[in-house]
């Protein structure tokens, strides 16, 4: 690569629920070097040789072609760049975060889920500086999901209070007072962002509880008028 030429690229955070109420991190296994086979964020490169209009495209083409998963929230966090982040020479990032529903498989051997534990705290270590951006973009979720609904898109369609408490706790790292989530979804059914469905669910051990499901167009994202942690 020539010394005046500067990589550019957009790479994909994406995160599940797992049933243990655990946040899960899609990885790719990088098929050329630098890096090759180590499992890193799913990304694409971005010059004039691709189609892509904007950032955007070029985000929905790395969940396309790479990540292969359809995500329930995307949004843009942060660009980042410098000489150092790549063995190559001088790059940009454009980080996106991307929230997928707990039922998103992948069947592919070149992906994989991992435990966003293990990146966060070092034991599982990502190329380039891919686990830097992995931080930076659950910092945003863990902002976000103070003060908006943003954790729900972690959910399928229908839900308990249960599932819900597990996923606001995950993208915040902390424990939620029950009665203070609770709150918070009856003011989104009372504005018609979620429904009873009238339906119970019963699990093996506790007491049934109500299933709720959205009602609002699915990625939107409802914004409080206190924070979840007060």
């Amino acid at each position: 690569m020539s010394r005046a030429e500067v990589l550019a690229s957009v790479d994909m955070v994406a995160l599940r629920l797992n049933e243990q109420g655990a946040l899960q991190l899609l990885l790719l296994r990088r098929a050329a070097a630098p890096f090759a086979d180590s499992w890193a964020l799913p990304g694409v490169l971005v010059n004039g040789r691709m189609a892509d209009a904007s950032l955007d495209d070029a985000a929905a083409r790395a969940l396309r072609d790479k990540a292969r998963v359809e995500p329930a929230h995307l949004e843009q966090v942060a660009t980042v760049g410098n000489a150092e982040r790549d063995p190559r020479g001088w790059s940009l990032s454009t980080i996106y975060l991307a929230l997928l529903a707990p039922q998103q498989a992948v069947d592919a051997e070149d992906l994989r889920f991992v435990e966003l534990a293990a990146v966060l705290d070092g034991s599982l270590a990502l190329p380039f500086d891919h686990s830097e951006l992995v931080a930076q973009a659950v910092e945003r979720l863990a902002a976000k999901a103070v003060y908006s609904s943003l954790p729900l898109s972690l959910l399928a369609e229908r839900f308990t209070v249960t599932e819900a408490l597990a996923a606001f706790q995950a993208c915040l790292g902390q424990a939620v007072q029950h009665t203070t989530l609770r709150g918070r979804l009856e003011r989104m059914k009372t504005e018609g962002w979620l429904r009873d469905t009238g339906e119970r669910n019963r699990p093996p051990m506790g007491r049934p509880q109500n299933v709720l499901e959205r009602v609002s167009e699915r990625g939107r994202v409802y914004l409080f008028d206190r924070s979840m942690l007060g």
